[in-house]
């Protein structure tokens, strides 16, 4: 009589102990990452090519947004940052979340591999391709689904995230002086007030920003 198989067990295979699991699903999720994107990569898929069940993958990490973390090496979770400054109300998000990425990486633990992630991300290849998708996803996607209905949610967070990166740039990565050495508060009163006109079009920015230059007699 043919022996019937036996179903694989859920949870983890059996000999491989917590590190060598974890490593497992990790190797799988940095190769489903270089191949399909962050987009294109699933929980599913990555435990599949690890050889573990769904739940396991789960059982390590929160989500696909960890997985990022650590397949890169960065404690820096952006994606936490973004959601916790879109807890409170929407006139002072640009504060929050300034304040947020401030605080952020200000950490000597974070800073030095936020900042290689950072490179990687303006630079070639499957690393690039799957921070440039995962910061789509869950900073500028979070970002514009709290502005409501607005026909240009979109580009207006990427102006508020650009306005955020041109902070992080000069302070962290070019640490040019004196922004490099100005208080977090000092940083805030500047920049918030133009992140958030960027976000919402309220603000102190708004009355310079939208009013024409004179010019000449013509204006006279």
């Amino acid at each position: 009589m043919e022996e019937r198989a036996q179903p694989r067990r859920r949870g983890r295979p059996r000999g491989a102990n917590r590190d060598d699991t974890k490593a497992r699903i990790l190797a799988a999720a940095a190769a489903e990452f270089g191949e399909h994107g962050y987009e294109g990569a699933s929980i599913r898929s990555i435990a599949r090519r690890a050889g573990v069940d769904p739940s396991l993958v789960h059982h390590y990490f929160d989500d696909k947004a960890a997985l990022v973390a650590e397949v890169v090496a960065v404690p820096l979770r952006p994606d936490r940052i973004v959601a916790s400054a879109l807890e409170g109300p929407v006139d002072e998000l640009g504060e929050r979340l300034l304040r947020g990425v401030l605080t952020a990486w200000d950490s000597p633990a974070v800073r030095p591999a936020a900042t290689a992630a950072l490179r990687s991300a303006i630079g070639q290849g499957p690393v690039a391709r799957m921070l440039h998708e995962f910061l789509r996803r869950e900073i500028m996607h979070r970002l514009a689904s709290r502005l409501g209905d607005h026909a240009d949610a979109e580009l207006r967070a990427e102006l508020a995230a650009s306005q955020v990166v041109g902070v992080i740039m000069v302070r962290y990565i070019l640490a040019f002086e004196p922004l490099a050495s100005l208080s977090h508060d000092e940083i805030v009163s500047r920049v918030a007030p133009a992140v958030q006109w960027h976000l919402t079009g309220t603000g102190p920015v708004l009355d310079t920003a939208v009013r024409p230059a004179k010019n000449s007699a013509h204006d006279e």
